[in-house]
């Protein structure tokens, strides 16, 4: 469903601040796969994710969806067949509007637009019944606005939203780092259920090395750029966090040096 082919993204190019953020990146994700991302801060993780939605325009390499070369693709035009939930739970929604208000919003993502009296019933329904799944009693708060629900309420509403269309690719940027961690359980277990029922390819970049491993189906580890890990079945079902930082050393000849990611 993705692949990427040599992808490289430099930052300030020629200048005393040039970066290389993305070198040589090559990933395949098939349709179904459940892809979990880790890495050290500035390993290019979310860079990869701006790179795909296209928010960042690669420099180098080729990005295909579905066989469809996007590589030049603008934002909105990917944003039709790309969900994305963002680590920040006020990202993804309009606070001032209601629950079915937005949800009607990300239904109508990429279709025809027109002039039609509110939001017809059998759409009503559809969002009771989707929200319902959820099983976070939102279907009872359809026209509250969305600015009265907590961090993890929202995050469910906009995986939701993300997904309510079926996207071919869905990408996850830590959309679990800002919640507590019972609301972070929660919007991993729906987080499994959407995506496992509807069969999307999946990359949920994580700093939580333990839910890396008990969440998807694979795992990836990035650093300076680049995969230097990629373990799955039951190599990956063996394997724990001790295990990925022994593997991280071996693979870079260096222990991991991110805090923030080894007391995750």
């Amino acid at each position: 469903m993705l692949e990427l082919e040599n992808i490289k993204k430099v930052f300030f190019p020629g200048t005393i601040n040039e970066r290389i953020a993305l070198q040589n990146l090559n990933l395949t994700v098939s349709e179904g796969e459940f892809v979990t991302v880790i890495g050290e801060n500035g390993a290019g993780k979310s860079t990869m994710l701006n790179v795909i939605s296209g928010v960042h325009p690669a420099d180098g390499g080729r990005i295909l969806l579905d066989g469809e070369d996007i590589s030049r693709q603008k934002e909105y035009k990917r944003s039709r067949h790309i969900g994305r939930v963002f680590q920040d739970p006020l990202k993804g929604t309009a606070f001032d509007m209601t629950i079915e208000e937005n949800l009607s919003i990300a239904l109508g993502k990429g279709a025809a637009r027109g002039l039609t009296p509110g939001i017809p019933r059998a759409a009503r329904e559809m969002f009771r019944e989707r929200l319902s799944l959820l099983g976070i009693g939102l279907e009872q708060r359809m026209k509250h606005k969305v600015g009265l629900l907590s961090g993890g309420q929202r995050q469910a509403l906009t995986l939701l939203m993300a997904t309510i269309v079926r996207p071919k690719l869905l990408l996850l940027d830590e959309h679990t780092a800002a919640l507590d961690p019972g609301a972070a359980d929660t919007v991993n277990e729906l987080t499994t259920k959407i995506v496992t029922e509807n069969n999307i390819a999946t990359l949920m970049v994580t700093h939580n090395m333990s839910s890396a491993l008990a969440y998807g189906t694979r795992t990836i580890m990035m650093s300076e750029g680049t995969i230097v890990l990629d373990v799955s079945g039951a190599e990956r079902g063996a394997m724990t966090v001790a295990d990925l930082i022994a593997k991280f050393a071996e693979k870079k000849g260096r222990a991991l040096d991110d805090d923030k990611l080894l007391l995750s």
